[in-house]
């Protein structure tokens, strides 16, 4: 729903993180590794709720057509199967896998509603980012049996963890990687390593597409 910083991905790694894995152990470099790999097929998730899930989450992380394939909706369904939550939640929140599925019903029962029948991955662009636009202003309001603020922060949660624990987001937010086992020298505010890049441009002026 907002502007990024200017996108990174594969066309960057001569210069961007992933230029530092000869100097990372094993390790490190095997889990940063296997995010790169392809994933497994969505266990989780039914069709259906794929079909509202994917375009929700491209509007939530503002991604567009070019930006690099940073798997972002099998990632948030491997942790939904393996019930990998955060440790806690809202008390008027379900478990997060019944408030992702309760969610993603309520979004698609909402679009109907207002769109002849369709589902939310059937319509518009603009009609889902103003769909999204109204769910996110009913702020602590009731949506569906669960506060639309409360929803809100689980969705954007899960996409922001699920998207910048990927290499390819790394650059974009001026992230040089892990510094295992070589660390850092430079602690202070506003300083890099010298082994890393600054980060990506910002776009000149992006507004909701």
């Amino acid at each position: 729903m907002t502007a990024r910083r200017g996108r990174a991905g594969p066309s960057s790694a001569k210069k961007g993180p992933l230029s530092q894995i000869p100097t990372w152990d094993a390790a490190t470099a095997g889990v940063v590794l296997a995010r790169l790999g392809p994933r497994p097929p969505l266990s989780f998730f039914t069709p259906a709720e794929e079909a509202a899930a994917g375009p929700l989450l491209d509007l939530l992380l503002a991604r567009r057509h070019d930006d690099p394939p940073v798997p972002v909706l099998p990632v948030i369904d491997a942790r939904l199967a393996a019930r990998e939550f955060e440790g806690w939640r809202f008390a008027d929140m379900p478990e997060d896998d019944e408030a992702w599925r309760r969610s993603l019903a309520a979004l698609d029962e909402e679009t109907r509603v207002r769109h002849d029948g369709r589902t939310f991955g059937q319509v518009t662009h603009g009609d889902r980012h103003r769909l999204l636009r109204h769910i996110q202003d009913l702020g602590s309001h009731d949506w569906y049996g669960m506060p639309a603020g409360h929803v809100w922060t689980l969705w954007s949660r899960y996409a922001c963890t699920a998207y910048y624990a990927h290499p390819y987001a790394w650059e974009e937010i001026g992230f040089g990687g892990p510094a295992y086992p070589r660390g850092y020298l430079r602690l202070g505010r506003g300083t890099r390593e010298p082994w890393e890049s600054p980060p990506a441009e910002d776009p000149a002026t992006e507004t909701d597409r």
